[in-house]
């Protein structure tokens, strides 16, 4: 039986962090990409560091079948096109330091056509189905803690780092810079947070706020404000803790402080430790890819089934092989809160997405589209749809539907 008594902690990176800059230019090329080819094959790594960026990776534009030559004219073009938009992508982060620049850092770009021996087992043809672009396990989880149905942790972690940027970018607060770590430990009763136990936040800054140094001290009477208006009122008390930049000074951050890589923050991009995680990361990858669009799919279908008042925590687990089209198994755990059997759902759930098969998955929530950039920090779920796709597995369309279940 699960615990209702408990205390736990997650965790959040800014935009900012080395891992999310390489994150948000991964993705950058995905758009890129879809933005000239919705049916684009991408599979972007990026590596930053002091005042160097690296792309490397598999991407194919073109429809499958065509002429090679033009396929290969138009990955080419594409690809050409890629250096400015990298650019802008770590200059709307807020990247002009001396160890890392949007303008200064050097850039190389080592991205190749995409072998043909994983094409022939995705692409779609006359004798079979779209098939997955890998084998892997995926996961999707809601629980009622928090309006977006989202873990509280993870959900106010992410709060705090969102808050600081919009005073960074807006010049409210400009000794921020842009790399940045929050973490927040809330002590929960019978399954809800009652009270926040820790709260850690480590902000890299400017030398100085106004004429004087910037100790830990002074950024946290700074921040301290900011960081207790995200949290509902009477979750801080007196007996909160506080930790703000406890190393002491962090003047140099991001990927001049440590070097960045994409998909290293798998849990901080899905449900802050809460949950399973199948350990497939998201960014760099077209739609095709179901360590992506299978793990969107998942978090869709949970959190309609939470919204329903099915239950009040949801995981889903899905399994691939790759190039096969149907999923190889689909697994519901309700955690003891549902008003309905686990086994039912497992068998209604993927009919309502068309047998979750990755075409259908790609064509229920509409992916294939240039929708990824904005996904890459501050998490893939708990956010809002927007009116140009994005966040599309966050509607909540199945619940009238799911109710007539119970």
């Amino acid at each position: 039986m699960s615990r209702s008594s408990y205390i736990f902690t997650s965790e959040s990176v800014s935009e900012g962090h080395p891992d999310k800059v390489a994150d948000r230019i991964s993705d950058t090329v995905v758009d890129a990409f879809l933005s000239v080819d919705p049916e684009a094959r991408v599979a972007c790594e990026t590596l930053v560091t002091t005042n160097r960026i690296v792309l490397a990776g598999e991407v194919r534009a073109g429809k499958a079948g065509g002429s090679k030559n033009d396929n290969k004219a138009l990955t080419k073009e594409i690809v050409k096109g890629l250096e400015p938009k990298v650019r802008q992508a770590i200059k709307d982060i807020g990247y002009e330091q001396k160890g890392f620049h949007w303008h200064r850092a050097k850039y190389a770009c080592h991205l190749h056509p995409q072998s043909a021996h994983i094409a022939q087992g995705v692409d779609a043809t006359d004798k079979k189905d779209e098939g997955a672009g890998d084998q892997g396990i995926m996961f999707g989880y809601a629980c009622d803690e928090t309006p977006a149905l989202m873990p509280a942790t993870l959900q106010y972690s992410h709060d705090i780092l969102k808050k600081l940027a919009e005073v960074r970018h807006s010049g409210e607060c400009p000794v921020l810079e842009p790399d940045a770590k929050s973490q927040v430990t809330l002590r929960y009763e019978d399954g809800q947070p009652v009270e926040v136990l820790q709260i850690v936040v480590s902000t890299q800054h400017k030398k100085r706020i106004g004429l004087h140094i910037a100790t830990p001290k002074r950024i946290e009477g700074v921040i301290r404000p900011y960081v207790e208006g995200v949290f509902p009122a009477g979750l801080i008390t007196k007996k909160t803790k506080w930790h703000v930049n406890p190393t002491g000074r962090f003047e140099i951050g991001g990927p001049d402080g440590d070097a960045g890589l994409t998909g290293r923050k798998i849990i901080v991009d899905t449900y802050g430790g809460a949950a399973p995680h199948g350990g497939g990361a998201f960014s760099g990858k077209d739609p095709t890819k179901v360590d992506r669009s299978a793990a969107y799919l998942c978090r869709y279908l949970a959190k309609n089934v939470v919204a329903s008042g099915l239950a009040k925590k949801c995981t889903i687990q899905i399994s691939y092989a790759i190039g096969v089209a149907q999923p190889l198994s689909f697994y519901v755990d309700l955690h003891n809160t549902g008003e309905i059997d686990p086994a039912k759902l497992e068998l209604v759930l993927p009919e309502m997405v068309g047998g979750a098969t990755p075409r259908a998955i790609r064509e229920h929530l509409q992916l294939n589209r240039p929708i990824y950039a904005r996904t890459a920090a501050y998490g893939h779920f708990g956010r809002q749809p927007d009116n140009e796709g994005g966040f599309s597995w966050e509607r909540p369309d199945l619940v009238d539907e799911l109710k007539k279940l119970a």
